[in-house]
């Protein structure tokens, strides 16, 4: 990681992680790991070693660096491209009018036809190049670094932006998915948001073999569960989703990178598994306000 990192000449190299899969880990076929690796099966031939977005600012525009935004904007480009960013047909559209932006230019109709038969953005996309050539119309001037911009000011008021699902059932038997966000540990039915639990309302989050518990406050309502059980496919599976729940927790609300003995309301017994590196609002002080500098590099 940290090799890539110094290549790139990456200063915000906190919002990334590297990203381990294999079909056999959970029924979303998605494993995800920060900096541990799960033993791989004797079959390696769906394996994928990726370099990624880790952490999803609720708003972009603390990105301070060029480069970091340019790599957020390939991985909404990759998110859109692979379904895992669902959205309706004017947004998907819109995304890729700006995409078409920063890598075409200016709008020619000819060459639009040609690389949208070419380049596929979008599933369904052949239903949506009339409306993506009009909109890329649009943005005449603008530069691809501004056409980045504005890719992740429409990307992050999406409901799947930076979501990375996590099969489960609940207490019930329902099937439904785990993700883990800035805001904290969100439950879905399908793509559609069923259910929030803010950090401010966890008081913690622990995990027994194949079971990932959410403890929440009294004071969440005399009506409610304090305790929330939910099923995963593995004891892998639900240790790896709670150790990104631990990391979103720490980069996002704490104000500097947790002390080894330190237990913070994700601690789980026998575990000492903490996030290493620098919080949020320690990458923000750091990098300070805007770019100093511009930095060259190859889009």
């Amino acid at each position: 990681f940290n090799k890539v990192c110094g290549h790139l000449k990456l200063l915000e190299k906190e919002y990334f992680g590297l990203e381990f899969r294999h079909p056999t880990f959970s029924a979303t076929k998605e494993a995800k790991c920060s900096f541990y690796f799960l033993s791989p099966p004797s079959d390696t031939s769906d394996l994928f070693f990726r370099f990624i977005v880790k952490f999803f600012p609720p708003d972009p525009g603390q990105l301070k660096r060029g480069l970091t935004r340019y790599l957020f904007a390939l991985q909404i480009k990759q998110d859109l491209s692979n379904g895992s960013l669902t959205c309706n047909d004017n947004s998907a559209a819109l995304l890729v009018s700006h995409i078409l932006q920063s890598e075409l230019g200016d709008y020619d109709e000819e060459l639009d036809y040609q690389h949208l038969e070419m380049k596929h953005y979008v599933p369904n996309q052949e239903y949506l190049d009339h409306k993506i050539i009009k909109l890329h119309k649009r943005h005449k001037g603008v530069s691809p670094a501004d056409s980045d911009i504005q890719l992740l000011e429409v990307a992050r008021k999406l409901d799947m932006y930076g979501i990375r699902p996590h099969a489960a059932h609940d207490g019930e038997g329902m099937r439904i998915n785990l993700a883990v966000t800035h805001s904290g540990v969100l439950v879905f039915q399908g793509n559609t948001k069923i259910n929030t639990f803010s950090w401010a309302k966890i008081r913690k989050l622990s995990f027994k073999r194949k079971h990932f518990l959410i403890k929440l406050y009294d004071t969440v309502g005399p009506s409610c569960k304090d305790t929330l059980e939910f099923a995963m496919a593995s004891r892998d599976v639900c240790k790896s989703f709670w150790k990104t729940c631990v990391e979103y927790h720490a980069f996002f609300k704490l104000a500097e990178e947790p002390k080894p003995i330190h237990k913070t309301l994700l601690s789980c017994k026998g575990s000492t598994f903490r996030y290493s590196g620098r919080t949020q609002k320690q990458l923000l002080e750091c990098m300070g306000s805007g770019e100093k500098r511009p930095l060259c590099y190859e889009r």
